[in-house]
């Protein structure tokens, strides 16, 4: 079989005044049928109800990006570094290029919930235009719609683009650089290359070494089918090369031409350092498990089913053996195509993303969170689109019937597994899901013989017995609020997981300090008289927390949740000092914060681990009376755990895991010894200023 799905013609160019590359993008190709256009308009319309509505009920959802959102929207210094308080003590422990767009829309409409995600939800819909757009390229525009209807309704990225993580920046740039990365194939366009690798090269500066991790697939696509002699195949990627650098190490090289004294820290590293950021914590330690003042690997499952497990499989995996079959009956469908045929290459071009990308997730030993399995979306929504294309032009072939049948019912199979890990919830769908899936398979099976609206019938059920599990999915992500360090998608599993039901550690029965927020609905993490959960061990005393009427102190996965007296007592003089307060841990520093709306330092950064500030310049500053307060508790007593006892997490403190700097611990030890505590609202407060202690 060879491949004979004709090619998309180019869109002719709209005349000055009638239209543009957005109407183009939404017209597709003059090929298409009159209704495509509407269909389009319909799914992305669907796609921003889906990932806009009720947004607000998730509060600050991450409070520790919340809390740098904040910042940037007070200093642009702030904004530039991605520091976690405008004051500039030290930044996130990741690129700013995520916070960018939340800190613009603050400072446009103001630091609140909407301001902050609303962006991520827009890159979401732009995300599945952009799929919709290369799909579209090469197959037929119901391929296309069923490429950006099941990533629209992936569960992951149902909550990620309804999330403040760096994540759905890096998804859509990703996949803006496959879809230039397709272009160029095409016609072994340098300018589109380039554009490619600049896409690629920014998602570093969201979320470091993840972002490359496309890069040799990309690189080997076009090298082995540009429709270009060898020799300008590879000064092309070599000029890309060049591209992708300079686009993801501006920044980069900024950070590292302005002194150390005149920015602040880089949260994550141990030296001050990007490089060193990117490579360890952010890169080599996320595979070995041996990232220095990271949190260590207590996850053991590490391997080749993981992304079928007991919580990542509800995330990502609904439709992942439906790509990986699809993938391959592609390649032998179009296995005697010329070299530089385009959906050839664009079935290597996403199955290559979707195998590397799944295979580092699978066996990487450092922190691992179940979110981070958005990169997989656009791939598998991809294949499922064009895999399906290629086999139902062939549907009157008998492989290509049986192929088809057997993805079908596998996959509605598989759903009824994923479903029955919540016996409770929906109970009714496992077993509606299989049924219908099984009929259309029987339809499907039959192809060569049915004809018309049976045919027809038969395929559509087989859509919808598809998508019809990742939809209900997607609909109660979307309608649960989520807050915290650690969320995940659907309800919680028989093993105990799910958001706000199992620890991140995969142990059942322990309560998770991420996911949804507690109550029908929800009230935001940042509001006061909440109580936060830790969870047992090295973080606290296991369960609920509540700190009197004042809150919770927060933790290294939590914002802290300071009542009303509390939150006066940091606004009173503000103004006449550079930190309101200073807190061990970025989480427990960002609610403060976002409560008081004034400046808090987080001490040791997000894990209480980074030597940021040392405890001379912290005597320093206490002494030049720029610190207000320190606060206490169970965090600030212990001298920030994260660097005492280094566990914690969701991967918790392995025989790899490092501790860090112990500077937290001695600062707090410092400031115990020589300031008196007083309690205001449930919170430890230690007054510092000069002549209190």
């Amino acid at each position: 079989m060879t491949s004979t799905i004709p090619a998309a013609p180019p869109a002719p160019r709209t005349p000055r005044g009638r239209g543009g590359p957005l109407r183009r993008l939404l017209r597709g190709p003059d090929a298409d049928p009159a209704w495509a256009r509407s269909a389009l308009l319909a799914l992305l319309a669907a796609t921003s109800l889906l990932y806009i509505w009720g947004l607000g009920a998730s509060g600050w959802a991450n409070a520790y990006y919340s809390a740098a959102v904040q910042a940037g929207a007070t200093s642009w210094k702030a904004f530039f570094f991605g520091s976690s308080d405008a004051a500039g003590a030290i930044t996130v422990d990741k690129p700013p290029a995520a916070l960018w767009p939340m800190a613009l829309a603050a400072r446009a409409f103001g630091v609140n919930a909407w301001s902050i995600l609303v962006p991520q939800a827009l890159m979401g819909v732009a995300t599945v235009a952009t799929l919709h757009a290369a799909v579209r390229r090469r197959f037929p525009a119901w391929a296309a719609l069923l490429a950006g209807a099941a990533l629209a309704l992936t569960p992951v990225a149902a909550l990620m683009f309804r999330f403040n993580n760096p994540d759905a920046l890096l998804v859509l740039l990703l996949t803006a650089g496959a879809y230039a990365a397709l272009r160029a194939q095409e016609t072994a366009s340098t300018r589109w290359l380039l554009l490619a690798a600049a896409c690629v090269g920014t998602g570093f500066l969201a979320k470091m070494l993840q972002a490359f991790l496309v890069v040799p697939v990309f690189a080997l696509v076009y090298l082995l089918a540009a429709p270009t002699p060898l020799r300008r195949r590879l000064w092309q990627l070599a000029a890309a090369g060049g591209a992708l650098a300079a686009s993801a190490g501006w920044w980069v090289a900024a950070v590292a031409l302005v002194p150390a004294s005149a920015r602040p820290y880089i949260g994550g590293s141990q030296h001050d350092s990007v490089l060193e950021l990117a490579l360890g914590y952010n890169g080599l330690g996320r595979l070995n498990g041996e990232e220095t003042g990271g949190l260590g690997n207590l996850n053991q499952d590490a391997g080749w089913g993981r992304m079928f497990g007991p919580v990542v499989g509800g995330q990502i995996s609904w439709l992942l053996p439906t790509a990986l079959a699809l993938l391959a009956a592609g390649l032998w469908a179009t296995r005697r195509a010329p070299r530089t045929d385009p959906a050839r290459a664009a079935l290597g071009l996403w199955g290559g993303w979707l195998l590397l990308t799944a295979a580092v997730f699978s066996w990487m030993q450092g922190i691992f969170h179940e979110y981070y399995t958005v990169a997989l979306a656009p791939a598998i929504a991809a294949l499922t689109g064009m895999g399906a294309a290629l086999l139902w032009e062939r549907r009157r072939t008998p492989e290509a019937a049986a192929v088809l049948a057997a993805t079908v019912a596998a996959t509605s199979l598989w759903a009824y597994v994923l479903l029955d890990r919540s016996p409770d919830w929906q109970p009714w769908l496992a077993p509606a899901v299989a049924g219908a899936g099984l009929l259309a398979a029987a339809g499907l099976a039959a192809a060569r013989v049915l004809r018309g609206p049976v045919l027809a019938g038969a395929a559509a059920l087989a859509v919808l017995a598809c998508l019809a599990g990742p939809a209900a999915y997607a609909a109660e992500t979307a309608r649960t609020p989520h807050g915290g360090a650690i969320v995940t998608a659907g309800p919680a599993t028989s093993a105990g997981f799910g958001p706000g039901r199992g620890g991140p550690g995969g142990r059942p029965g322990r309560p998770g300090p991420g996911g949804r927020i507690a109550g029908p609905g929800g009230p935001p993490p940042q509001g006061p008289g909440t109580a936060a959960r830790m969870p047992a061990g090295p973080w606290g005393g296991g369960g609920p927390r509540a700190a009197g009427p004042g809150g919770g102190p927060g933790g290294v996965l939590n914002a802290a949740t300071p009542d009303a007296a509390a939150t006066a007592a940091l606004r009173a003089g503000a103004a006449s000092y550079t930190w309101a307060a200073a807190a061990v841990g970025s989480n427990t520093a960002a609610g403060y914060q976002l409560a008081a709306g004034r400046p808090v330092m987080a001490v040791g950064g997000f894990n209480g681990t980074d030597p940021a500030p040392t405890l001379a310049e912290f005597q320093r500053l206490a002494r030049q009376g720029r610190i207000h307060y320190f606060i206490g508790g169970d965090r600030g007593r212990a001298g920030g755990q994260a660097g005492g006892q280094a566990g914690g997490q969701g991967r918790g403190a392995g025989p790899a895991a490092s501790t860090g700097s112990d500077a937290a611990q001695r600062i707090s030890a410092w400031v115990a010894a020589n300031y008196t505590a007083t309690t205001v609202g449930g919170t430890v407060l230690y007054d510092l200023t000069p002549g209190a202690g």
